[in-house]
């Protein structure tokens, strides 16, 4: 069905070990062409979400679905993040190629695209976000505005249906925050923003989560 989730958390317990659990028999799901903004104290949980989901930490019960399917086992995963991009908060986590026109042509490439065609699609993303100047560029020289946006380039490559962005406006200054918001308020594909900056959200979150003492509240911006 055309609202049915793309992720689904069903009744999923976690915590790490020697700390409580961070969540108990907690459901959610992230449903095509919703953006939601994800807030909360330090310590909250909020990038364990976004983590969980990708398959990246494994629930002690419950389970993680991507369109109502589980995903617990390698080929599951790969469909998962195929579909689902993951723009961490570190930028330098996310960059490693030479060029920022390598680093986005990567993504296309492990999805099987020919090298000429990946770095067609790598092209094509940096001219809709405004950055075909930055393509030869190279990337541990950027600012780190400018490398947040390539990470995001990077991640829109693949064409994803959904994106999971983890502090986008984390240490950037305000011409930096501001494409950052400029450029998700021109991107109609479903997405959970982890921030501080509920100001941000407003701006680019149809509705917001508040995550705290392992519960999930909702509120409109």
């Amino acid at each position: 069905m055309p609202d049915s989730p793309i992720a689904t958390l069903e009744n999923v317990t976690f915590g790490y070990a020697d700390r409580p659990p961070l969540f108990k028999a907690l459901s959610f799901a992230l449903r095509p062409h919703e953006q939601i903004g994800l807030y909360g104290p330090n310590g909250s949980g909020k990038t364990t979400l976004l983590r969980l989901i990708m398959g990246l930490e494994t629930p002690q019960s419950g389970k993680v679905l991507f369109h109502g399917l589980p995903t617990d086992n390698a080929q599951s995963l790969h469909r998962l993040r195929c579909g689902i991009g993951f723009v961490l908060q570190n930028s330098d986590d996310q960059l490693f190629s030479p060029t920022v026109l390598e680093d986005v042509a990567f993504g296309p490439l492990n999805l099987g695209l020919a090298r000429h065609a990946a770095r067609e699609r790598a092209m094509e993303t940096l001219e809709s976000m405004g950055l075909e100047k930055f393509a030869d560029r190279v990337t541990h020289r950027l600012s780190g505005g400018e490398k947040k946006m390539v990470s995001i380039a990077s991640v829109l490559s693949m064409r994803p249906e959904a994106l999971l962005l983890d502090e986008p406006t984390a240490f950037l200054d305000d011409d930096s925050r501001k494409r950052i918001t400029d450029m998700l308020q021109e991107q109609n594909i479903a997405r959970i923003v982890v921030s501080h900056d509920r100001s941000f959200l407003e701006q680019t979150a149809c509705s917001c989560v508040c995550i705290k003492d392992g519960c999930m509240h909702r509120w409109s911006p």
